[in-house]
């Protein structure tokens, strides 16, 4: 938005990023660079069709680099001084990684960086080996920032006008450079600048790094290949909807001819036991599109193929393509993908929002938006942890606004079942020509080829997953005639197959017409209630980034990221700017937060109390957002087609605008989205107390009861009903089973409602526990605001405050499985006397300091228990996070004493 929020494929991807671990600290190596031996050059492989990526690089200030290029590019340079940098490294990432600075997501720390320092190029050298030189040699990278003059052996082979744009692939033929042993090929990285060059930018989502990302944050390889070149293989599929009977495949690629002479090659392939070749003559430098059909390869033409589905609906085969092409009988170069066979639909519904379906099945998308690191340092592990976290909340999708991680992220979620929606950032250079008055320069002349070249790019890089469902052109504006154009035009050279959307926001664009999706907000604070009406950014239509804005994580997390002070301040100060919030002047403070969080829990008489508080509050909220959505899926009127909780994950150590922190751990946010995204789900509805049942798996479901009861906060049951013999389609449907009366005799004003369903057979599936007023939130519609609604008067949950504390035992053992992953089973029981419950009992696992073993999967947790009540909970986790220590849980809830108990 205007505010605001937010957000080639590579052949063979072969390395990964250096001095990164999985939490992403720093090491402490501060005055040690001097005494590192030089990086070690890469070794590039001889054979024809190999990809080598550089191991990284020894980066400087060209401030600190009074030497010509010519000399800095050539092999034997003295770079003994020089930074040492990861193959996919920002400037900042890299002076991290050598202990220049003190961890910048630690209080104010990243403030003392100085900007200075990244407003000049710097040098990134790297040197390679290479022991055959009849081969061709290229270059071939993406992912700088923001542009680079490219130079081999003391030549420049590239300026930084041709060269620019995070997303634009480059190849570049270095053949008659290269020389037999070492060679050297360094960038001179300019400065980056969101509002002026078509990169990447953080809006508000955090305080931006100092270095803008300016770097190489892309493998760079070195490719060998004989006189013909392989390029642009893809498979386009056709799958016969909805009887998923047959597939039709189509494989096409580019043979290039890089020699001075006419030549005549082979280009022969394969999917799966379906082989195919075909002669083809070129001309001195020329290329040739070549198809394969099933047309002239019946063997394309799959009967019975195996179909990729997104997580819940079914399985995520995937499909292997191998192509060489060979130049008398010697393999000149090769070529490889992986894809799956899916059908993507997302036409307009008759309320005009966009409805997505897959294989011909409906779905409702349920996700996040995603942000990578702030220093965009890739992890696989921790970027693999994260999309785990997304299944195992219920989510479908993952949108990425800008910020498009590199190809390892796609396979993941190809192998994961999980949707992605990639699209084009807001707020800066991206939208600069259709965004009024808001940030980001006018484009010129020189930015249309950028934008091109960069969509082209991403098109040829992520046609071929199956996870990738759209490409959002435009993000808060769609873009005008001039760059849709740009932008479809190589859409379609490049095949794309999936809908193409016009923004993420309710606009639309002259050919891809109306983009069927709204960005009405909150983003910060709304009440529970909020999400119940067809309105604004509640349940109807599709909602592309919301949510009630501030999510304070964990005490534990907290007390990672803020000094004794900052923390005193965050919950004595509702008015003062948080600088681990957002650098917007709008959401600078947690003032409309801290004064929901009073009015309706009462105020905070102490940090710890303020952080329970937050928990209980963020755990309701999250919880009533994707439950509103996941009840109006299959309304008749205005049904809801997709939410998009803004944001899923923190790219450093946020306030807000996440379902899990930086480090993974997790809170009422994430829970309440784990309690709500079950696929057999009971449910409350904040709008009309009708009881609902809504079921998100395909097949229906019948002979279920549905069972109510009210309670004082003392434990006091004022009302029970159970409905029975209830049936629920499947696919998204839901059913009501009861309404609860507007009044109940001497129900207090604080109170407790307990939803327990249970199937045929008697047995528990899905329990969910609230705390409601008979006082309800009252909304001022009249005076909403692009990123709120403001309430007039508050539910009154102060009762809560009052309630007995309870005895909570717990027991806990733990089982170390072969995969060197851990077990550890909870059994939590309220052993009280009386009748109030234990509510909100949260369990963590810690090591032997009492500090969280990260990350964890619980089966559920934040849970609620009467007297008598027991509750079996499990955790998974790598058995190696526990660092030798032996495992151990913590319990504590809203009126529970905390106690950690051994779970050897």
């Amino acid at each position: 938005m205007f505010h605001r929020p937010a957000s080639v494929r590579r052949f063979v991807t072969t390395a990964v990023a250096l001095s990164l671990l999985s939490t992403l600290s720093m090491s402490a190596r501060a005055g040690a660079r001097a005494a590192e031996p030089p990086l070690r050059p890469t070794t590039v492989s001889s054979t024809a069709g190999s990809t080598t990526a550089l191991h990284g690089y020894a980066i400087q200030s060209t401030a600190k680099v009074t030497d010509p290029a010519a000399a800095v590019s050539s092999p034997g340079y003295p770079a003994s001084d020089w930074y040492p940098a990861g193959a996919r490294s920002t400037v900042l990432a890299a002076l991290l990684a050598d202990g220049k600075y003190a961890d910048p997501f630690y209080s104010t720390n990243q403030q003392k960086i100085p900007k200075a320092d990244f407003q000049v190029p710097w040098w990134y050298r790297s040197d390679f080996t290479v022991a055959d030189t009849s081969a061709r040699t290229y270059l071939d990278f993406s992912g700088v920032i923001s542009a680079a003059d490219v130079f081999v052996n003391g030549r420049q082979i590239a300026r930084s006008a041709d060269v620019a744009g995070a997303y634009t692939r480059h190849e570049l033929d270095v053949t008659s450079l290269v020389r037999e042993g070492a060679n050297t090929v360094a960038f001179r990285i300019q400065p980056n600048n969101p509002n002026k060059n078509l990169t990447m930018g953080w809006i508000d989502w955090l305080e931006p790094p100092p270095d803008q990302n300016m770097g190489i944050v892309r493998d760079v390889l070195v490719r060998r290949g004989g006189p013909v070149a392989l390029r642009d293989a893809h498979v386009i599929t056709r799958l016969d909807v909805p009887s998923l009977a047959t597939a039709d495949l189509t494989v096409k690629a580019q043979a290039r001819n890089d020699s001075d002479a006419a030549v005549t090659a082979t280009v022969s392939g394969s999917v799966g036991a379906t082989s195919f070749r075909r002669s083809v003559a070129l001309a001195a430098h020329e290329t040739k599109t070549v198809t394969f059909t099933p047309a002239d390869v019946p063997g394309l033409h799959l009967t019975s193929p195996q179909v990729w589905w997104p997580a819940g609906m079914g399985g995520q085969p995937l499909y292997a393509l191998d192509l060489s092409a060979s130049v008398s009988e010697t393999v000149s170069d090769t070529a490889h993908e992986s894809f799956g066979i899916r059908d993507v639909k997302a036409p307009l519904n008759s309320d005009g929002a966009r409805q997505y379906s897959v294989n011909g099945r409906r779905l409702l998308i349920k996700g996040g938006g995603w942000s990578p690191d702030e220093f965009l340092r890739w992890d696989r592990t921790y970027v693999e942890d994260r999309l785990r976290y997304a299944l195992d909340l219920g989510l479908n999708t993952i949108r990425l606004e800008g910020h498009i991680e590199p190809d390892e992220f796609f396979d993941l979620a190809d192998r994961y079942g999980i949707l992605t929606l990639p699209g084009w950032e807001c707020c800066n250079k991206w939208e600069g020509n259709v965004n009024g008055s808001g940030s980001g320069d006018e484009w010129t002349a020189a930015d249309y080829p950028v934008a091109k070249a960069s969509m082209a790019a991403e098109a040829a890089r992520l046609r071929d997953h199956p996870s990738v469902v759209s490409f959002l052109i435009g993000s808060d504006f769609a873009p005008d005639a001039k760059i849709e154009k740009t932008y479809l035009d190589a859409l379609k050279a490049a095949d794309w197959p999936t809908p193409v959307v016009a923004a993420a926001s309710d606009k639309s664009s002259p050919v891809s017409g109306s983009s069927g999706m709204k960005m009405t907000g909150p983003y910060d604070w709304i009440p529970p209630n909020y999400w119940y009406a067809k309105r604004e950014g509640g349940a109807t239509g599709f909602n592309s980034e919301t949510s009630a804005g501030p999510d304070i994580p964990t005490l534990d997390t907290l007390r990672r990221m803020m000094t004794p002070a900052e923390l005193d301040t965050l919950w004595k100060n509702p008015g003062t700017k948080q600088y681990h919030r957002s650098p917007s002047s709008v959401f600078g403070t947690l003032k409309i937060y801290d004064a929901a969080l009073a009015g309706r829990y009462g105020a905070p008489t102490g940090l710890t109390d303020y952080v329970r508080k937050a928990q209980l509050a963020q755990y309701e909220n999250v919880r009533a957002q994707f439950e509103a959505y996941g009840r109006g899926a299959t309304d008749a009127s205005k049904p809801a087609t997709g939410v998009i909780y803004w944001m899923f994950n923190s790219g450093w150590t946020s306030l807000h605008w996440q379902l899990l922190d930086r480090y993974l751990d997790q809170g009422g946010a994430y829970f309440g989205a784990k309690k709500a995204n079950e696929p057999l789900h009971v449910q409350y509805s904040y709008d009309n107390r009708s009881v609902v049942v809504v079921n998100s798996r395909h097949a229906a479901v019948s002979g279920l009861t549905a069972r109510v009861t009210l309670f004082n906060t003392d434990g006091t049951q004022k009302y029970d009903k159970s409905a029975t013999g209830l049936s629920v389609a499947g696919d998204g449907a839901h059913s009501t089973a009861l309404t609860l009366p507007s009044s109940v005799s001497g129900l207090s004003t604080t109170y407790l409602a307990r939803l327990v369903l249970t199937d045929s057979a008697g047995k528990e599936v899905s329990r969910n526990v609230y705390w409601l007023s008979t006082r309800p939130d009252t909304l001022d519609w009249a005076h909403t605001d692009w990123y709120y609604t403001p309430t007039t008067s508050s539910a009154d949950l102060k009762g809560l405050g009052s309630m007995a504390r309870v005895p909570v035992s717990a027991t806990a053992s733990t089982t170390a499985g072969t995969d060197g992953a851990s077990t550890t089973t909870v059994t939590v029981r309220n052993t009280g006397s009386g009748r109030t419950p234990s509510l909100f009992t949260d369990v963590h696992l810690v090591d032997s300091r009492g500090k969280p073993v990260l990350p964890v999967q619980w089966s559920d947790n934040e849970v609620s228990l009467w007297p008598g009540e027991s509750a079996t909970l499990t955790v998974t986790y790598r058995t190696a996070d526990l660092h030798g220590s032996a495992p151990r849980v913590r319990v504590s809830g809203w009126n529970t004493a905390e106690q950690t108990v051994p779970a050897t």
